[in-house]
């Protein structure tokens, strides 16, 4: 049986899969594909379109590896009694102890206004984690650094922070 400190009181994941993000990759994609198409077509007829074929190789092997980036990436967020766990596969892993929450809220917030988008983003209030969407939950640590998690369940996510936090450690309230 695990300790006590192992349930998981929060679990979500969350993907990049939005359908105009999709549409947009695609679209540019097949862009890329239709100029390499017609650049080799002029290289085979005159010869001299060699080094835009390779440029047009390096945009088409860019575009390739940002879609399988963008389809593998992976935001995971897991509350148990150890604290708040963020897993933005493959990039970034942090381990939050409960302790060192001095703070939280569920919150909505304008991530192209706040943090430039989304994903793993600096902004004025601090730095941000999301995959989609407009809420989630703003962070504050006893260090005074702010980080957002987006959510699509903000208000379980700060749910579970706070019972992890009566039940772990005797640290501060909500927001």
């Amino acid at each position: 049986m695990p300790a006590p400190t192992e349930y998981v009181l929060f679990a979500e994941e969350q993907s990049f899969r939005q359908t105009w993000l999709w549409a947009l990759l695609g679209g540019t994609l097949v862009v890329l594909l239709g100029a390499f198409g017609l650049v080799l077509l002029q290289a085979a007829e005159r010869g001299d379109a060699l080094p835009a074929v390779g440029g047009l190789a390096v945009g088409l092997v860019l575009e390739i590896g940002v879609i399988v980036l963008m389809y593998v990436l992976k935001l995971t967020v897991r509350v148990d009694g150890n604290g708040l766990h963020v897993h933005f596969f493959p990039l970034v892993k942090k381990d939050i102890p409960l302790a060192a929450i001095a703070r939280w809220e569920a919150r909505t917030y304008h991530p192209i206004l706040e943090y430039g988008g989304w994903g793993i983003r600096c902004g004025w209030q601090g730095w941000a984690y999301n995959v989609s969407g407009n809420r989630g939950v703003q962070l504050e640590l006893t260090d005074g650094k702010r980080l957002l998690i987006g959510s699509q369940r903000p208000d379980d996510l700060a749910a579970a922070i706070e019972r992890a936090k009566q039940h772990g450690s005797r640290a501060g309230p909500a927001m």
